[in-house]
């Protein structure tokens, strides 16, 4: 059995690693910490877990998590970063669901951010945790970073495109829409449901923190440098995260649908709909599943291609799970067969 500690247990991505992990056959939730809540009981803030977890919330030091194999950050960036090194040299393997070590050169990092990393040392050794396309250096490494929720959208719907050279690499636009839940469990105005109900707005269009991480992978599946445009959306939904992702084709003649369902076809949580499918994010709601459909309007020279996931499962939790599994050499899909929510 693997024993895993969450640091940062009350907010949203928090609460469905434990959702996810409770219900894995081959892993005991061990600690569970917060500050603001130490010492009250975890089904006492979250009552679906009433029956299912029997800990009470901790104070977040290293001594809390002795005994752990594998220690979940759930926490605002610019946290992890200064408890890892410590776990680290305990032996505790590491996976951040926040962006401190996503970015490979610090001085990026800093500039996005807004403060010094504090253990820049590890993010070259950091493994970038898109399974898709990063399984073999995941498997038995100690310190993974998992992605956010809209560059594991965008990274695979342009994967089959940029890996096969296939479109222009200057001129790629992400438009994509995300639930309020992605902004996390917190009391702030425009994330209020009366604020976000009956409306639908773009934001961050100036520069948002994810592009820096997208552009990154995708310079790394062109094997060179890319000129993308990224526009975030927040719509009147709690999960979700829908992608529509334009490129420039440079093949006429290549074959999208058949190209996508080659690139895919072994991946068990990448599903490509058939030609002329529309997803629907309800369709992946509480699932661990990115479902894919590649377009060409009008036969011209774009490629379309749209993509959802459950910004809280694949965009999060339930990716993070998948890497666990691959650390500790488990079947990637362990504890992860839920089915989306229909309606």
């Amino acid at each position: 059995m693997i024993n895993a500690g969450i640091v940062g247990g009350t907010g949203y991505t928090g609460v469905e690693l434990l959702r996810l992990l409770i219900a894995h056959p081959m892993v005991t939730v061990a600690a569970v910490t917060s500050r603001s809540d130490a010492g009250t009981r975890v089904d006492a803030l979250y009552p679906n877990l009433r029956g299912a977890l029997d800990l009470v919330f901790v104070e977040p030091t290293e001594e809390a998590f002795l005994g752990c194999d594998v220690v979940f950050f759930a926490t605002p960036n610019g946290t992890a970063m200064r408890m890892v090194p410590g776990l680290l040299d305990r032996g505790i393997r590491v996976i951040d669901l926040a962006a401190d070590f996503r970015l490979k050169d610090p001085a990026v990092w800093e500039a996005w951010y807004g403060e010094p990393h504090a253990c820049p040392d590890l993010l070259s050794e950091a493994i970038y945790g898109l399974p898709e396309l990063w399984r073999s250096e995941i498997r038995g490494s100690r310190l993974v970073a998992c992605p956010g929720c809209y560059p594991t959208a965008v990274q695979l719907a342009l994967y089959p495109l940029l890996a096969a050279g296939v479109i222009a690499t200057d001129r790629i636009i992400a438009d994509v829409k995300s639930g309020v839940s992605g902004g996390g469990r917190k009391a702030e105005l425009p994330l209020l449901m009366s604020e976000t109900g009956e409306s639908f707005k773009a934001y961050g269009v100036g520069g948002h923190r994810h592009w820096p991480e997208i552009r990154q992978g995708l310079e790394a599946m062109a094997k060179g440098a890319v000129g993308f445009t990224f526009v975030p959306h927040l719509v009147p939904m709690i999960r979700g995260i829908h992608a529509t992702v334009y490129g420039v084709l440079k093949e006429p003649q290549v074959d999208l649908q058949a190209l996508f369902e080659r690139t895919y076809q072994a991946e068990a949580f990448v599903d490509v709909l058939p030609s002329g499918a529309h997803p629907d994010t309800r369709s992946v709601k509480g699932g661990n599943c990115c479902q894919i459909a590649v377009h060409r309007p009008m036969g011209g020279d774009t490629v379309v291609v749209l993509a959802v996931i459950d910004n809280l499962v694949k965009g999060a939790s339930g990716q993070a799970i998948q890497n666990m599994n691959l650390m500790f050499g488990l079947e990637e899909t362990l504890g992860l067969h839920t089915i989306g929510l229909y309606p």
